[in-house]
């Protein structure tokens, strides 16, 4: 497929997970990208299984910190001559009982999750509304609408990413910017596989995560191909709303 020939996307948190298979499926499908992420080692990696060539441009940026983030976004702008899609997949998952949650954890994560996204998607509006066709394509999680034990700030953020997600979609709509969310549950990646949960966790709380579908949680490609869609023409009427990818996890 070509849905992405002449289409210039930034992806954040490119360098691992969902982030490194979006990268991967939108060049495969045509794009030309900008990859950031705060791991230069990540960043290699993906570069290494890509093989774009020069379709393919690599930024260290950390989404938390907003210097970093307006060079950063500036670069890649420069870079791919425009900006038609921005995919904000950067985002770190830490888990601790609530009460037993630092004031410097619950920061750290809304610093990364729903900061960055902010800043990320201030500082490509421009460029995406240069464009005419624009769209955003940011990430929330089951977790943002289903009971996720000890992950109450990651929860926190996520609901925030939805919620600005709307605002956005309304705000810019009539200017031809369309604005969407992906919520994955029950995915595999090194964010899932190591949460970093409490000693004393109570299993019995997590039983209902496991998804319906399939022998455990999904490859990162299985949310790729549905970002590739909503960012896409075959997503042009989809807009201010989510959809969420759990393998039946909350049916």
């Amino acid at each position: 497929m070509d849905r992405f020939e002449g289409r210039r996307v930034l992806v954040t948190g490119a360098g691992s997970g969902i982030g490194r298979a979006t990268v991967l499926r939108l060049l495969r499908e045509g794009a030309v990208v900008a990859a950031a992420d705060v791991s230069e080692p990540g960043l290699k990696e993906t570069s290494a299984s890509a093989g774009a060539g020069d379709r393919l441009h690599t930024r260290v940026m950390d989404v938390s910190a907003e210097s970093s983030v307006r060079e950063g976004v500036a670069a890649a702008v420069t870079h791919l001559g425009g900006l038609d899609v921005l995919v904000n997949a950067a985002g770190i998952l830490r888990s601790a009982h609530t009460e037993r949650t630092t004031l410097e954890l619950w920061n750290r994560i809304v610093a990364v999750n729903l900061t960055g996204t902010f800043l990320t998607t201030r500082e490509a509006l421009p460029a995406l509304l240069a464009s005419r066709n624009g769209t955003v394509v940011n990430f929330s999680s089951t977790a943002a609408s289903f009971a996720h034990p000890y992950m109450a700030a990651y929860a926190a953020t996520k609901g925030g990413i939805q919620s600005f997600t709307h605002a956005i979609a309304a705000e810019y709509a009539k200017r031809g910017l369309r604005a969407v969310c992906v919520a994955p549950g029950s995915i595999a990646s090194g964010m899932t596989s190591n949460p970093g949960l409490p000693e004393d966790t109570d299993w019995s709380l997590l039983a209902k995560l496991a998804p319906a579908l399939g022998p455990g949680f999904a490859d990162p490609a299985a949310v790729a191909g549905v970002v590739a869609m909503l960012a896409s023409e075959d997503g042009a009427f989809i807009t201010g709303t989510e959809i969420r990818i759990d393998g039946g996890t909350h049916m």
